[in-house]
């Protein structure tokens, strides 16, 4: 599952970006309210978890911008407000949850589970590339007849190749998603685990391969 996190609180995002990582959340951060609803927009997620105070633009402000837009992913809001009427406003905004800071990531983490169960409209959890599929409720990779089980960061890494399937991928873009930002892991660590995805890839015996940008990057391609 994706989650988008718009958060100006660093240390606390970097924090529920490595907690929510344990349980296999792969967490997207926005750290202001223009660059959250611009990835809101433009990534498709399962679940967006909005602070309501944000620099640029308020979380309430973007939240009714992409209700206004159509986007109806799920949405938890967070903020220091706890007033019955800061409440009622995000609720009528389009705010699925509400939860007040401080709060315990065991609470946080049972509000993610029950809107992430909650039934969507036309959700596909198939994602596909060229006849290639991966299916996010089993971690089954497979093409054609073909297929194999990915271990949790092949999946996430694989996940996140499918749903940038245009975009040109960084050493430094992957770590951050999969990793986290503050992670040890080095760039040999990513190289391995594309090693590991395109052995995967060639076993399917798949046309679809991870391309190297020299300099630049990783993209799906045949």
């Amino acid at each position: 599952m994706n989650i988008l996190l718009v958060e100006d609180e660093k240390e606390l995002a970097f924090a529920l970006v490595e907690a929510l990582g344990k349980h296999n959340l792969i967490v997207d951060v926005a750290f202001t309210g223009k660059a959250g609803l611009l990835e809101a927009e433009s990534q498709n997620y399962d679940l967006i978890i909005l602070d309501i105070m944000l620099p640029e633009m308020s979380g309430l402000e973007v939240l009714e911008t992409l209700r206004k837009n159509g986007i109806s992913t799920p949405v938890l809001m967070l903020t220091a407000k706890s007033t019955v009427s800061d409440k009622v406003l995000g609720l009528n905004l389009g705010a699925d949850d509400y939860l007040a800071k401080p709060f315990s990531f065991q609470e946080l983490l049972a509000r993610i589970k029950v809107l992430l169960r909650r039934p969507q409209q036309m959700v596909s959890t198939i994602l596909e590339y060229q006849g290639l599929n991966l299916n996010q409720d089993t971690c089954i990779l497979s093409y054609g007849e073909e297929s194999v089980l990915l271990p949790a960061k092949e999946f996430h890494l694989m996940t996140l190749f499918l749903k940038n399937q245009d975009t040109l991928l960084s050493k430094d873009d992957i770590l951050n998603k999969i990793w986290g930002f503050d992670s040890e892991v080095g760039y040999n660590t990513v190289e391995v685990y594309i090693s590991f995805l395109r052995k995967k890839l060639t076993a399917l015996n798949c046309p679809v391969t991870i391309k190297s940008y020299r300099n630049i990057g990783y993209k799906l391609d045949l």
